[in-house]
């Protein structure tokens, strides 16, 4: 459960480094940028910040920022019917990220994994400015931010949050304010 207070921080923190890495928002982007804790209370380990340009029947478009060490917990886009899950391209703007999929572990990965019961994909992909890295449907991964944080632009096929899996039993993709 977050805070308002703990919110307009994190908002604040997402649209300064955005602005910082050439990203410009709109008023009304900026009033939609979603803080995510997954549900954990726990946001400067596991959550995300994020904006959602278009997400229509075949595309989507986002703005992620996390703060350093800040992680998206491990899931995987899973289909229904004839679609796929989503395919997805994470694109970085600043700062690093280490993203995690499925694979051949890496021996000294670079991330802390917040809840290392609830992570198994562990092979490292070090994305910096302008390196960019596409991950199919069906695989398992998740991605920290290095010690300086980042803003990851994501583009892929249409979003379908609601139907992410998340190793994590105790993941909820849907943020709780508690009240004043």
């Amino acid at each position: 459960m977050l805070t308002p207070a703990e919110i307009a921080d994190a908002r604040a923190y997402a649209i300064a480094a955005m602005t910082d890495a050439g990203v410009v928002l709109t008023a009304a982007e900026q009033a939609d940028l979603e803080v995510s804790d997954f549900g954990l209370g726990d946001l400067t380990r596991t959550g995300l910040q994020l904006v959602v340009y278009v997400n229509t029947d075949r595309v989507c478009a986002k703005e992620m920022v996390l703060r350093p060490g800040q992680t998206c917990p491990e899931h995987v886009h899973v289909g229904a019917g004839d679609e796929l899950g989503k395919e997805e391209t994470f694109r970085v703007r600043a700062g690093e990220v280490w993203l995690y999929v499925e694979g051949d572990p890496t021996s000294a990965p670079r991330a802390v994994a917040p809840r290392p019961e609830h992570y198994t994909a562990w092979h490292e992909i070090v994305l910096r400015p302008g390196d960019q890295h596409t991950i199919m449907p069906g695989t398992k991964h998740w991605f920290q931010a290095g010690p300086t944080g980042a803003v990851v632009t994501e583009f892929s096929t249409r979003s379908t949050d609601e139907r992410d899996v998340f190793t994590d039993p105790d993941i909820r993709r849907i943020t709780v304010v508690a009240d004043d």
